[in-house]
């Protein structure tokens, strides 16, 4: 709804800045740039669509020159025959005419030869067609996952726009007429018409505060849960006077600064409440008007009152009209516009918790996590503080005075924070062998059951459709964390086995977002620091089965990698959402690119330092991509999971992304389950 202007004059300052006009800017520059890379991905789909249809044809016409080459070969064998039989019957018939059995044997031996070398060259160019097409798959991942980090910065941008728009100052001129009543003095009239003005001043600064934002059409329908507020900088009376029908009308030049639950935003934008943990708690202090002249008739009830409406009076006083200064002061959220002292004062909110990375709901609206200090209306509110695998703390507080709330959570005796293990799965782990446990074989079973693969909630990439049923006829045995530095090196010392990065080439890195090879790294130096705790990288699918065919060697017992489908059912551990703890990535629950961890974007976490999902597996969801098992049919190989440089959309139960068997990078790893 657009404000009339009527007597409405808003400086420069609130609807047009350089500040806000750079907030918009960026909001356009990154929403340019995402289609611009959205672009580049969508023409990189389409070229390698081209290049697996061209590897396609030429599979077939391999196939069909193989086909050939057996029928060359019979000819050519059938020829020889024949000229064999002439040369048989020319010592008898020295007159005998061989010649065609000579150029059919000749023709025979030159078209299987022809035929044999078409078959290398075909061998040259679909080997040839292979690295295009790895090249692009690992261009397309990357513009992926730039692609994704620009929409995880456009969402940022829009959230610091908006706060940005809900905080900005401006000075606005309101004429405010009212009618003295017969019982108070002059200057009780002339301070509630002053009192009434700023009332006026403060309910239309929000009013052209939310007609001017940005996004006020998502945004406004949620008003009420803002939290709005405005702190008036200064006032000054501009012209006042009394009528001689009982009227005071006084015109107010107000400086006001709004502000906003910052908490709240993202809700108002319909985003993940993490793009909002940054900022800290909303203001909280309360409307408080301080005058330079005391009056007795301080406590008033206000009305939203029109330009010039007046009640009957009785008598006036001829006191002159003063100039009051009004000093900063902040008004509560001022819509509708009725201030009752009782009813509707602001309260102070106090929230602890004996947990971290909480999140408090009031009123079924996120206030962010504790420790929390908020301002309420006065009245009865409903409050819960939640965490991911504890019993939700729920109570209902009729707030009169300042209040400090100590939620105490408990966690529930089966969850991802807590997990149980059965008997089967305790005494895997207490019997695995001391080699097995050196090596990180510590497993956990994994139940058959039947689930949906795939991209459930529509949010996935191409490759993750159709959703299709799946089942898992019989029980699993599933390494509990991904393969460990500690794990590896074992091996290494045991086998004398050497990585492909370390015979060749190096591994892959990102830098600026591109993959860059660096023929030093390695698993012992992936390009950050790490323990022996941490997941092994820069490893090959080759290296991780080469670690798998030893483990088994030396445990008696045959792991191999997961396929695809034994990996999300173990991963999604019985549920429907994108993660094991819901659809929203959250705030520090995973180590994943802007994920909110001490590691997001910087390197590998040690394995195992998150909470695990239902089933007991840990880091399913970021830290470094796992390789699958693929069929000796398949040239590729899907790694699953996600990583920590790689957005919190690609670390998806259901996220895949396909590699050549020999790419290694900084960001991949692999864990391993055990045959029954």
């Amino acid at each position: 709804m657009r404000i009339a202007p009527l007597s409405l004059l808003i400086s420069a300052s609130l609807l047009a800045s350089s500040a806000f006009a750079q907030d918009t800017a960026t909001v356009t520059g990154i929403e340019s740039e995402i289609s611009i890379k959205q672009a580049e991905y969508d023409n990189s789909t389409q070229i390698l669509e081209k290049h697996l249809k061209e590897e396609s044809q030429l599979q077939s016409q391999l196939d069909l020159l193989r086909t050939r080459s057996t029928a060359l070969d019979k000819e050519k064998n059938q020829a020889l025959d024949a000229m064999n039989e002439m040369y048989r019957r020319l010592i008898d018939d020295p007159t005998l005419d061989i010649s065609t059995a000579q150029a059919r044997y000749q023709q025979a031996v030159v078209d299987h030869k022809q035929n044999k070398d078409d078959i290398a060259m075909q061998l040259a160019a679909i080997a040839s067609h292979r690295k295009d097409i790895e090249q692009i798959r690992v261009a397309k991942h990357t513009q992926l996952n730039t692609l994704e980090s620009l929409k995880e910065q456009l969402t940022t941008a829009r959230v610091e726009r908006l706060r940005n728009e809900f905080t900005r100052e401006g000075t606005l001129e309101v004429n405010h007429t009212i009618n003295c009543k017969r019982t108070e003095t002059l200057a009780a009239c002339e301070q509630r018409g002053q009192q009434m003005g700023l009332q006026k001043a403060t309910k239309r600064f929000v009013d052209q505060i939310f007609a001017n934002l940005t996004e006020e059409r998502l945004v406004e329908p949620k008003r009420n849960m803002a939290g709005a507020q405005v702190q008036i900088l200064s006032s000054h009376v501009v012209n006042s006077a009394f009528s001689g029908q009982g009227n005071y009308n006084v015109n107010l030049s107000v400086t006001m600064r709004g502000d906003v639950n910052s908490s709240r935003l993202c809700n108002l934008l319909s985003v993940d409440n993490r793009y909002c943990s940054e900022y800290g708690t909303p203001l909280s202090t309360p409307y408080q008007a301080s005058y330079g002249t005391s009056y007795s008739d301080s406590q008033l009830t206000f009305s939203d009152s029109k330009d010039n409406d007046v009640v009957s009076v009785s008598r006036l006083n001829t006191q002159s009209v003063r100039d009051y200064s009004v000093k900063p002061m902040l008004m509560p959220k001022v819509d509708p516009l009725v201030v009752d002292n009782n009813k509707n004062r602001m309260v102070e909110l106090t929230l602890r918790s004996n947990v971290f990375d909480d999140e408090v709901f009031i009123d079924g609206v996120s206030f962010g996590s504790t420790r929390l200090a908020t301002t309420l209306p006065s009245g009865v509110h409903d409050v819960e503080v939640r965490k991911q695998g504890y019993q939700s703390y729920r109570v209902r507080v009729d707030l009169r005075k300042p209040q400090t709330i100590h939620a105490k959570l408990v966690k529930k005796p089966e969850s991802i924070a807590a997990p149980t293990y059965t008997r089967e799965q305790r005494n895997t782990a207490s019997t695995t062998t001391a080699v097995g446990n050196a090596a990180g074989a510590a497993v956990v079973v994994i139940p058959a059951g039947t689930f949906e693969m795939g991209d459930i909630n529509g949010n996935g990439l191409a490759n993750e459709r159709p959703v299709v049923e799946k089942t898992i006829a019989n029980s699993f045995a599933m390494q509990s964390k991904e393969v460990s530095v500690g794990a590896y090196k074992q091996f290494v010392t045991n086998s004398g086995y050497k990585t492909e990065a370390e015979r060749n080439r190096g591994c892959a890195y990102y830098l600026n977002g591109e993959p860059v090879w660096e023929a030093n790294l390695n698993w012992r130096n992936p390009g950050f620091e790490q323990g022996n705790d941490y997941p092994a990288v820069c490893l090959t699918y080759n290296d991780a089965k080469a670690y798998a065919d030893w483990l088994s060697g030396q445990t008696g017992q045959q792991y191999r990698l997961p396929n695809e489908v034994e990996w999300e059912y173990a991963a999604r551990a019985g549920t429907k959402t994108e993660y094991p703890w819901g659809n929203e990535i959250g705030k520090n629950l995973a180590n994943c690119g802007w994920c909110g961890s001490e590691w997001s974007n910087k390197s590998a976490s040690p394995t195992g330092a998150f909470a695990p999902n239902a089933f007991g597996l840990y880091d399913t969801v970021g830290n470094v991509w796992e390789w699958t098992h693929k069929s000796a049919q398949q040239s590729d190989v899907t790694v699953r999971g996600g990583a920590w440089n790689f957005a919190p959309s690609l670390a998806r139960a259901s996220t895949r992304l396909i590699l050549a068997p020999d790419f290694r990078a900084n960001y991949i790893g692999f864990r391993l389950v055990r045959e029954r």
